[in-house]
């Protein structure tokens, strides 16, 4: 059996004297390899004919976490607790999410990848929960917590794909951002909540892989069920590669 090759979005840093670097989070790397795939960080600023190469030989795409999104990609207006907005890596993600959904490839949103898809998909986002949503639960557990801190329980939709791949209604998630989903993109199905009402994962229904969740279930492989995301995403990945 070929091991597939599993696209990883990838984020600009700047380090020691200003120098920046383009990079993912080891752990997605180490998810993805652990469920059976090889991960292929995708670099920001390739040309429109790079990107279509790259893509048309991978055979998923994982959208990963990272700095906020534009806002005038949602219909919002500027606030000052967005931060991290990279316009090339919104033009490569949004790239990316209109191809693999066109083309039924297998993908995984994580996080910023969770609402790279609703967005995309015509959906719009609380620009700060805290702020906009103040009836809601924290969810900003970041930079003082550990990235595997269980912050709250979400409830997964019965009928759901992501709860055949869980085998679980409730579970215990970290929770890392302070944006989230406002109204949800047509065609997409909200399949998982928090205690507050907030929308925690989506699936496609017509896609042969198509999920994300708000979480980072990257940071929480000690635990079977997120590992079993990993392996469904690759497993898929693989059937699509044949």
């Amino acid at each position: 059996m070929s091991i597939p090759l599993i696209g990883v979005t990838t984020t600009r840093i700047r380090h020691q004297a200003d120098y920046p670097f383009i990079s993912a989070g080891e752990s997605y790397v180490q998810a993805l390899s652990q469920a059976g795939g090889c991960p292929v960080l995708i670099p920001l600023g390739l040309s429109e004919q790079a990107l279509e190469g790259l893509f048309a030989r991978l055979d998923g795409i994982l959208f990963t976490g990272g700095g906020d999104i534009a806002p005038t990609y949602y219909g919002a207006i500027s606030h000052p607790k967005i931060y991290g907005v990279d316009a090339q890596r919104d033009q490569l993600e949004f790239y990316l999410l209109n191809a693999v959904v066109a083309r039924g490839k297998p993908f995984f949103g994580i996080c910023r990848g969770f609402q790279v898809v609703n967005v995309g998909l015509g959906g719009t986002l609380y620009a700060d929960i805290a702020e906009q949503k103040p009836q809601a639960s924290k969810h900003d557990y970041f930079p003082d917590w550990p990235r595997d801190h269980l912050a709250h329980t979400v409830t997964v939709r019965e009928d759901s794909r992501l709860i055949k791949i869980l085998g679980a209604s409730f579970l215990k998630v970290n929770s890392l951002h302070h944006q989230g989903v406002e109204k949800l993109a047509g065609g997409v199905q909200a399949v998982a909540h928090a205690e507050d009402g907030l929308v925690e994962a989506i699936e496609l229904p017509e896609h042969p892989f198509g999920l994300a969740v708000q979480w980072h279930p990257e940071n929480l492989t000690a635990h079977a069920p997120m590992r079993a995301l990993f392996r469904a995403f690759v497993e898929a990945a693989t059937s699509s590669s044949r």
